[in-house]
């Protein structure tokens, strides 16, 4: 608890000397404005939070890699990372369809249609149920960690702490299940469009 009361820059500094805890104050202190920097960008809750996710993963391989100077600086390096991955996903939203995550449902491309048919919403009733199927194939670590984060509403630090795993495995399990989840999508749609439109 002591680490609650400690600057940021004391936080880092410890966190450099093995305390993983003090991570986890870092992310749950500045979580609510990286949050919002990415999301005023991205207008989507469920790729907002991906992508903070991704900004934390990228600034703990910053600061284990030595890199990180930016001492008593971290909140508006974090933001600056945080807005520069918002931005990056912005541009490619434009040119590339992109899967958004809404309620443990996923849509395959950014269509928003007019209103909703009855396709429409066998489609969305589908896409529940391959999702339900595709997190059933995730590795059993990186599955216990997705449903935690995104069904159960726990931090990464109290996931760390339940799994018994420090919080960088946390974040990198996270990852790599979105990871991975995006390329089953990406294969399940190009495997849609084909019956769709065959060639």
């Amino acid at each position: 608890m002591e680490n609650y009361k400690l600057s940021d820059s004391k936080l880092v500094l410890l966190y450099k000397h093995g305390n993983e805890g003090a991570i986890g104050v870092l992310l749950e202190r500045h979580k609510s404005r990286i949050y919002t920097t990415i999301h005023l960008i991205v207008k989507d809750r469920f790729v907002a939070e991906d992508l903070f996710q991704e900004a934390f993963i990228k600034a703990i391989n910053t600061i284990n890699s030595g890199r990180y100077n930016e001492e008593g600086k971290f909140l508006p390096w974090m933001l600056r990372i945080a807005h520069n991955l918002a931005i990056d996903h912005f541009r490619k939203a434009k040119r590339y369809p992109t899967i958004v995550m809404e309620d443990g449902s996923s849509v395959f491309n950014t269509l928003q249609f007019s209103e909703e048919s009855i396709e429409d919403i066998q489609v969305k009733n589908e896409t529940h149920q391959h999702l339900k199927d595709m997190i059933a194939e995730l590795p059993e670590a990186q599955r216990e960690v997705l449903m935690k984060r995104h069904y159960m509403g726990l931090s990464f630090q109290e996931i760390a702490e339940e799994t018994g795993v420090s919080i960088n495995t946390a974040l990198g399990r996270m990852r790599y299940a979105l990871i991975n989840l995006k390329k089953k999508m990406e294969q399940h749609r190009k495997a849609y469009d084909k019956n769709i439109y065959p060639r």
